[in-house]
């Protein structure tokens, strides 16, 4: 039998909504993974344990109750799996987010981009035991604060919840040449909502690069291909860009784009970025900006940082168009919100919205 046990009752009012701790709750069958996040967690003077739960049934029955900002979820649990249990999760606390903790994250890339797909917006390999170090701690609290302070955020009225975004820019009134996505931390979720909305051709190659693993990026183009309804491979040198195909960074090299023969193709480079990103999507944006001008399509979506918001500077400057997803649908708004609060977008919407102006950049066919 599984042990539910909630640590403190939740708080609400104006001190949820003025930024208290952040308040997680931990989801996982292991009695020592549950001590050690409890004791990493509660050192920390801006986190609150709100709960620990030993099986995904006993967490849904806390979150009937109680509110929390982060959920830290395994995927392997006796009865109701994590995966199972994710999209129940979301329904009973849309307002949280949820990162996955697992061993599974490891082992392979499918249960990973399986989760982030369905809406989990950041995932974190579970050590072995006794392998917990201080990196490891780093990595785990720096990923707790990054959605947290998101979460927190969407628990505001939605007046306050509104950051600032400085004056749009025009749109290009050339027709797109190439459609070119950069995501990272939520930006899986938000890429399959754009594809759902986008119509099923824009005549457009579709280039994304998407922070991964170099080992993640197989199963991540088929993940794309099933969700989009296009062909979608991961890109080589010298990869053809083609109408209405999906090429996708590898995650050992960012992807640029070059002019040859009458059409375009991929060159990889492998020179370190200032974001730190490999692949990143500044070389993306910047080389379409460099060969495409006023003709380049930009979309950044979810994701910590700021990686893209150069790349869109240059795009900005010959005349580009530059999509970012808001604040209200992003799992952390540091790179979209870079590039709006830098004055670099046209348009600041919801995936499912920005679908629309991408066909209309592209002047689809419905």
């Amino acid at each position: 039998m599984g042990v539910a046990t909630a640590i403190s009752g939740p708080r609400d009012g104006p001190c949820r909504a003025g930024g208290g701790p952040i308040q997680i709750m931990v989801v996982d069958d292991s009695m020592t993974a549950r001590t050690v996040f409890s004791r990493i967690i509660t050192y920390e003077d801006d986190m609150e344990l709100i709960a620990e739960a030993a099986t995904a049934e006993e967490a849904l029955e806390i979150l009937s109750v109680s509110t929390v900002d982060i959920i830290l979820l395994d995927l392997e649990m006796p009865g109701m799996g994590g995966l199972e249990a994710l999209p129940k999760m979301i329904e009973a606390a849309p307002e949280a987010r949820i990162m996955v903790v697992s061993t599974l994250t490891v082992e392979g890339a499918e249960p990973t981009l399986a989760a982030l797909s369905l809406g989990a917006a950041d995932t974190l390999a579970k050590p072995r035991p006794g392998t917990f170090d201080q990196d490891y701690k780093t990595r785990l609290l720096r990923k707790i604060r990054a959605l947290g302070g998101t979460a927190q955020r969407a628990l505001l009225p939605s007046v306050e919840r509104k950051r600032p975004v400085s004056a749009l820019r025009p749109f290009s009134r050339k027709r797109a040449s190439v459609l070119a996505i950069g995501a990272s931390t939520g930006g899986i979720h938000a890429l399959g909502q754009l594809f759902a909305a986008l119509p099923p051709q824009i005549d457009l190659p579709i280039l994304v690069t998407q922070h991964l693993p170099a080992s993640f990026m197989d199963a991540f183009a088929r993940q794309l291909q099933a969700a989009s309804g296009r062909s979608a491979v991961v890109a080589h040198e010298g990869a053809r860009l083609l109408a209405d195909q999906i090429l996708v960074a590898p995650g050992h090299a960012h992807m640029k784009v070059v002019e040859r023969s009458g059409g375009y193709e991929v060159r990889l480079d492998q020179t370190p970025e200032a974001s730190g990103c490999m692949p990143s999507v500044n070389p993306m944006f910047a080389s379409i900006a460099e060969v495409m001008g006023a003709r380049a399509l930009g979309v950044i979506l979810s994701g910590m940082g700021s990686d893209g918001t150069e790349g869109a500077r240059q795009m900005a400057s010959v005349g580009g168009t530059i999509l970012a997803q808001d604040d209200e649908s992003c799992a952390v708004w540091g790179m979209p919100g870079s590039v709006a609060m830098a004055g670099l977008a046209s348009a600041v919407l919801p995936p499912d919205e920005l679908a629309s102006q991408v066909a209309r950049c592209a002047k689809a066919r419905r």
